[in-house]
């Protein structure tokens, strides 16, 4: 069975669907795709300096898609975001943060990101063989009651002492604690930039208003894609981003600003178009767009990875970040997982939507 066999066998009867699908909505020539040209053709126009161009590049030259213009990168901050219990019971190797290095190394990923205190552990040993992405802040859990708020637990400075090539952050758009966030992450990651590292911004929506009985619009296009818009507005190279499933939240809980164009025109229910949308909003792709993997759902896990490689990338989307789908299982079934997102985006045949 070749690449493409295997592909359409994982996506079953949606094959068509996702597969053959023609965006209408916002065409493809007028975005920014990514490509092996990419830092040259687009970032290199920007006011980034030269250490940062060449971190991105470092980025996009690593693992199985180097020279491609797409990225695999393995995220484990979730001993801190979940919990480690949580997190880690599955597959208590992970436990120890070489384990999560050697996950990304064999699986061949672009970069591994992760918190500070697992990248420190083995920096020595492995900063120079696979790019590392420190997350600066985070939630946790620890605190009773649970409180939900991104707060700093490491800076800038000491991910560029480590030897990191980008930085990472999470602001919760639509959280009490928003604006605080957003002012953070815009300062440190002017500092990133001026010391050469690249910057990735998890966007994720954080308000108990935007779930109601109805549809939970943490992932609606329209609202991802403002905070994906907010995102790019502060610094970010990259966006990271959930895959939408839905539209419409600032209609259905009447706030903010939209237009009717957004619904009738920009988008439609296909989910390609949704995450078009989401491409749009990072400035016509002039930021990268990675979707995130979502948590693991068992035998089903490598199927959705693959779903999600190929509605982000026939979007127009920069690849995927995954993380719960690989680690959550022993490590030869978790390298099988990121290997066939990794298929995804070397398989030519499958298209720009």
């Amino acid at each position: 069975m070749n690449t493409m066999e295997r592909i359409q066998q994982l996506l079953g009867d949606e094959g068509m669907y996702l597969l053959e699908h023609r965006c209408e909505t916002i065409g493809k020539e007028m975005l920014n795709l990514p490509g092996p040209d990419f830092v040259d053709r687009v970032t290199a126009l920007t006011d980034r300096s030269t250490p940062v161009l060449r971190s991105l590049s470092t980025l996009f030259g690593s693992g199985r898609l180097a020279g491609t213009g797409y990225l695999s990168i393995l995220p484990v901050d979730q001993g801190i975001e979940h919990s480690a219990g949580a997190s880690f019971a599955p597959n208590p190797i992970y436990f120890d943060p070489e384990n999560i290095v050697k996950l990304a190394l064999e699986a061949g990923c672009n970069a591994v990101a992760s918190t500070y205190g697992v990248l420190a552990s083995v920096a020595r040993k492995y900063a120079h063989k696979i790019p590392f992405v420190m997350k600066i802040n985070h939630n946790e859990l620890l605190t009773y009651p649970n409180k939900y708020d991104q707060i700093l637990f490491a800076s800038v400075e000491q991910a560029f002492e480590m030897g990191a090539v980008a930085v990472g952050a999470t602001i919760y758009f639509g959280s009490e604690e928003s604006d605080r966030q957003i002012q953070e992450v815009s300062t440190a990651f002017e500092i990133a930039h001026s010391l050469g590292m690249a910057t990735i911004l998890w966007c994720y929506l954080r308000n108990n208003a935007f779930k109601t009985a109805d549809k939970d619009y943490h992932v609606a296009a329209d609202l991802t894609g403002q905070a994906n818009h907010l995102g790019v507005t502060i610094g970010a190279d990259i966006i990271k981003q959930k895959l939408p499933e839905n539209n419409g939240g600032f209609t259905a809980l009447k706030f903010g600003k939209t237009a009717k164009a957004v619904y009738e025109k920009l988008s439609s229910d296909h989910p390609i178009d949704l995450t078009r949308y989401q491409v749009a909003n990072c400035y016509m792709g002039r930021a990268g767009l990675i979707n995130s993997g979502g948590a693991s759902g068992g035998e089903s896990d490598i199927a959705e990875a693959v779903k999600t490689a190929v509605i982000n990338k026939r979007a127009g989307g920069m690849g995927l970040i995954l993380g719960r789908k690989a680690f959550q299982r022993p490590m030869k079934e978790g390298v099988e997982v990121i290997r066939a997102v990794q298929d995804v985006y070397l398989a030519d045949e499958v298209t720009i939507a």
